[in-house]
């Protein structure tokens, strides 16, 4: 397996690939919403009310889905008044992504909106499962259901990942050169139920299960390298009790466009619960959204994330690194598990802008630095920083969702695209 790091070796085959991919991508969320089927968070803009959305303030918005029906003459959709009526929202969309760990990725995506309190459209709940095989023979089956009302959330983050991966060794001084890939296979069940205790706020605790089996390094640098020094199995579980809560006023998850999110989990693992060892470990998250200019749809987009190990000793594919989120984003400009210890701190931000009024076409510029633990201490000893561009299109104009097509550079001469379904954060 390519460490990809040093991806463009050839730059004019690299764009015909880029230029299919976002056709593809393109016509196939053209073809679903086509046959009436939309995305999964049809929320309004804000600052435009329901009249205005019904007297066709929405219409100076424009995304690849009127230029499909441009291109095509095909019927437009429902307006997005009309579709806020149904009770029921599903799409299937086969779609293809890139990021330096997974090469390309060809995947089918399915996903359900519905509403769980009849009387409040405005708090939606939400199923996604898709299924992906990338360029470097990786499956990914993720499920993902968020169940809400005004006073609940439950929340069932699934995975199953049979994942050739790439290692470089504990601690923020290791090199490029000592990268190698670790094969295995993962299975993760976390589930939280969330009450709400005031507006916005949410508190709760879950059930995290994380089980890794046919763990094997693939041609390693050295006979003796830091896996197998910090305790290389074939198996490992971490099984505990994570306590959580959540303070969120973004009026749009998926693009949003002011507000705060806050977020803190607490996992304690323990041997009587299977856990191969005793360890806890916590993740303190921040982001905020400020709209500048003030009037404007631009953005400027701060995220501080922090994963700390405050006891024991976790398995070594658990310990804080980079990529490794929930949603694999942080770090742009490096390969997913570039950077691993037992701290890390993380921060980024990113200003987000139309290239024309109709919304089509935005960009990003973005910095970020990261940070981790000198090896298995508790000292930061180093800075590393990461940065790039990007490319917005937008996909669907009533949830906001854009194809992010960003270029990142990082220390070592690290590059390369990264291409997602939605904003990184």
């Amino acid at each position: 397996m390519k460490n990809g790091i040093d991806l463009v070796h050839n730059g004019r085959r690299l764009c015909r690939q880029l230029a299919a991919l976002i056709a593809f991508v393109m016509l196939a969320t053209g073809y679903a919403r086509a046959q009436g089927i939309r995305d999964s968070t049809l929320t309004p803009i804000e600052g435009i009310t329901q009249q205005e959305d019904n007297s066709g303030a929405q219409d100076k918005e424009r995304d690849v889905i009127d230029l499909f029906h441009a291109l095509t003459h095909y019927k437009a959709d429902l307006p997005l008044y009309q579709a806020q009526k149904r009770n029921f929202e599903f799409t299937l969309v086969p779609a293809g992504g890139y990021t330096l760990q997974t090469g390309f990725a060809v995947l089918l995506a399915a996903n359900t909106l519905f509403y769980l309190d009849q009387e409040d459209r405005s708090i939606t709940s939400t199923a996604l499962v898709s299924l992906s095989y990338t360029q470097y023979r990786q499956v990914i089956l993720p499920v993902y259901i968020n169940l809400s009302t005004k006073k609940y959330n439950l929340i069932s983050d699934f995975r199953f990942m049979d994942y050739p991966s790439q290692t470089f060794g504990l601690g923020a001084n290791t090199k490029v050169a000592e990268g190698y890939s670790i094969n295995f296979s993962y299975l993760k069940i976390h589930q939280s139920f969330l009450r709400s205790v005031s507006p916005n706020l949410f508190v709760g605790a879950g059930y995290y299960l994380d089980h890794f089996w046919n763990i094997a390094e693939t041609n390693p640098p050295s006979a003796n390298t830091s896996f197998k020094q910090y305790g290389l199995r074939s198996n490992e579980t971490a099984s505990g009790i994570s306590l959580q809560g959540t303070y969120d006023t973004r009026g749009n998850q998926v693009n949003p466009l002011g507000g705060w999110y806050a977020s803190v989990r607490y996992r304690i693992n323990t041997k009587w619960m299977g856990s191969t060892s005793d360890w806890h470990s916590t993740i303190l998250e921040l982001r905020k959204y400020i709209r500048f200019p003030k009037q404007s749809p631009n953005i400027i987009a701060l995220w501080n994330y922090n994963w700390l190990t405050t006891y024991g000793r976790p398995p070594y594919l658990l310990l804080p690194s980079t990529g490794w989120d929930d949603f694999f984003n942080t770090g742009r400009g490096y390969i997913q598990g570039r950077y691993r210890a037992m701290n890390m701190s993380y921060a980024e931000s990113e200003y987000r802008f139309r290239l024309i009024k109709n919304g089509l076409l935005g960009a990003v510029i973005f910095a970020n630095v990261q940070t981790f633990s000198n090896d298995l201490s508790s000292q930061y000893r180093k800075l590393i920083p990461g940065g790039g561009a990007g490319l917005r299109i937008k996909i669907n104009k009533h949830s906001r969702t854009n194809l992010a097509v960003d270029y990142a550079f990082g220390a070592e001469g690290s590059r390369g695209f990264f291409i997602n379904l939605g904003e990184v954060f």
